[in-house]
């Protein structure tokens, strides 16, 4: 899963994010940097019912935090979306390219972008798809 930093950092540079169900969002700087939350239509908990796990279904569930402005959120996208808004991104490119390669501890995001051939390195394969995106952002802003 994509680090809080990286998804902060993808935030800052300008990634938009139209929340949806079952997407995973972080709370930064409340006490939470090391939860990850998730949009769901039910309320589910593992619980002990006589020492055993159990896994319980609420309709609603009470919590100290009864809200939390959409902007104050960091999306914590997947892979898999990451990957999508790579291909978004790079559509209009002469000779669009994005591969991953994946080896033990490494994973290699290589694109085409801007008619160069670039490769990131990262321990996942979403942090090297993040790192992509990333320079894609931050090469859009510059302009």
């Amino acid at each position: 899963m994509l680090s809080l930093s990286t998804a902060r950092r993808l935030k800052a540079a300008g990634l938009a994010w139209t929340p949806a169900l079952h997407d995973f969002f972080g709370i930064p700087d409340r006490g939470f940097d090391d939860r990850v939350f998730v949009i769901s239509d039910m309320s589910v908990d593992v619980e002990l019912l006589k020492g055993r796990s159990i896994v319980t279904f609420n309709g609603t569930s009470e919590w100290a935090l009864d809200y939390e402005m959409t902007t104050e959120l960091v999306w914590l996208p997947t892979e898999a979306q990451l990957r999508e808004i790579l291909e978004h991104r790079l559509w209009a490119e002469l000779q669009p390219a994005l591969s991953l390669v994946s080896a033990p501890n490494i994973h290699q995001c290589m694109i085409r972008f801007q008619g160069q051939s670039l490769t990131f390195d990262a321990p996942d394969a979403s942090e090297a798809y993040a790192a992509a995106l990333l320079h894609i952002l931050e090469q859009e802003s510059s302009l």
